[in-house]
């Protein structure tokens, strides 16, 4: 039948199968290109083409089943055309001139080229070729149907189902890389934000507590006066109350409480202890995330923390905790992290006292979290031994001058961030 087709229709009816399988190619890589989860955002917002296109990628053997149905079809038809069309301008010999150059035309018009802009623009051609592949798919299910069954009986030999869905949940470190990953979509500071928000379930309330030494409190068996002194002169809302030793708790006061109590009457150390809260302690494993949680739950705002031996460790606030999501709370922009001091011959004079957390953030290091919470610890721990002050050392790496220590820690190091870390020996 197609020999009795005059030339001109011949070549305009393989040029439109060379259309139809640009088509078919297209809208295969583009709906599979698709981004799960802007297309969740768009179904929900009950866009057309994203509802058509969410239907159709229920079930991916389906699609795949139809679009390579229409594709094969179309490209053995014209296959057989230029074949028609070649013996006809040349003779027999025409087939393989035909056979080469059908070969090329398709790999470039209706492979590579419709395949590659699909894939950078998926949208675009997803969402209306839907329009066709829905009804396609209608008409020709039960062929579609059919070849589905052959090819799970194909693969159920190794474990695999057509019927099965593709999980498209995210791990925390995947989340964390769309995150990083996201680039001008999202601000520096949201995106600092929400890495910190990620990062609360690694992290426990012992790498962000005040440690035991640092605490600022109110001791009962001072004198009045000096309590007075200490609660007015405080830069805490909140201070823990102990009598004698911060091992012997007896509460937390609120200087709101405590100042309107002052405004009525004069306060003794009677009417003080009645007005103090009662101690929460937390253990120190507690990840930042289920304290943040403990914390709006029970209402409280300041915990201590101890370890498996009850013996106090240290404090933590709520503040400490939003700390790690949104930055240092400070007044004053230049000092971000009050243990590293830029010194004017670019080095860096820090504090050990300072969260090895803190320092890898700063400096964008990858030091151990695992172990000890400090520098000094780290340090220590790496030496075996406390340091005296000019002893220089490789900390994973990272080239660190020992400043300043003591019998019991080391308190001061300098670093030069422009120096670039050694390679590990082998």
């Amino acid at each position: 039948m197609l020999n009795d087709i005059s030339l001109e229709v011949l070549f305009a009816l393989l040029l439109f199968l060379i259309g139809c399988s640009a088509f078919f190619s297209s809208s295969e890589t583009s709906l599979l290109s698709l981004n799960r989860y802007r297309l969740r955002h768009l179904i929900k917002h009950h866009h057309p083409g994203a509802m058509r296109a969410g239907k159709l990628l229920e079930r991916p053997d389906r699609l795949i089943g139809i679009i390579l149905l229409g594709n094969n079809f179309v490209n053995i038809l014209a296959s057989a055309i230029a074949t028609i069309i070649a013996i006809r301008l040349l003779g027999e010999s025409g087939v393989a001139v035909a056979t080469l150059l059908l070969t090329v035309v398709i790999l470039i018009f209706a492979e590579v080229a419709p395949k590659t802009f699909a894939a950078l623009k998926p949208e675009l051609i997803a969402f209306p070729s839907t329009l066709l592949l829905q009804p396609l798919l209608k008409i020709f299910y039960p062929i579609v149907w059919m070849i589905n069954g052959i090819v799970s009986l194909l693969l159920r030999p190794f474990g695999v189902s057509a019927a099965d869905q593709v999980s498209h949940s995210l791990s925390h470190d995947e989340l964390r890389s769309i995150v990083n990953d996201a680039g001008s979509r999202i601000s520096r500071r949201y995106q600092s934000m929400l890495i910190g928000i990620l990062d609360l379930e690694k992290a426990t309330v012992e790498e962000v507590m005040v440690p035991r030494n640092e605490i600022v409190g109110i001791d009962l068996a001072s004198s009045w006066e000096e309590i007075e002194n200490g609660l007015m002169d405080s830069q805490h809302t909140r201070l823990p109350v102990y009598r004698g030793d911060i091992d012997n708790m007896v509460g937390i006061v609120h200087l709101r409480n405590f100042l309107a109590l002052q405004r009525k009457q004069a306060v003794s150390l009677e009417m003080f202890t009645e007005i103090l809260d009662e101690t929460y302690y937390i253990p120190e494993a507690t990840p930042l995330s289920t304290q943040l949680h403990n914390f709006q739950k029970r209402r409280q705002r300041i915990a201590l923390v101890v370890d498996e031996y009850g013996d106090i460790q240290g404090l933590v606030a709520l503040d400490d905790i939003l700390e790690e999501i949104v930055g240092e709370f400070t007044t004053d922009p230049s000092d971000s992290v009050p243990d590293i001091h830029p010194q004017e011959d670019g080095t860096l004079l820090v504090d050990c006292s300072i969260s090895v957390r803190d320092l890898n953030r700063y400096l964008k290091w990858h030091l151990p979290t695992d172990g000890p919470k400090t520098l000094n610890g780290l340090i220590v721990e790496y030496l075996e031994m406390i340091p005296d002050g000019g002893t220089s050392l490789l900390l994973e790496g990272h080239p660190i001058e020992i400043v300043q220590s003591t019998q019991s820690s080391v308190k001061m190091v300098r670093i030069n961030p422009l120096l670039k870390p050694h390679q590990a020996a082998l």
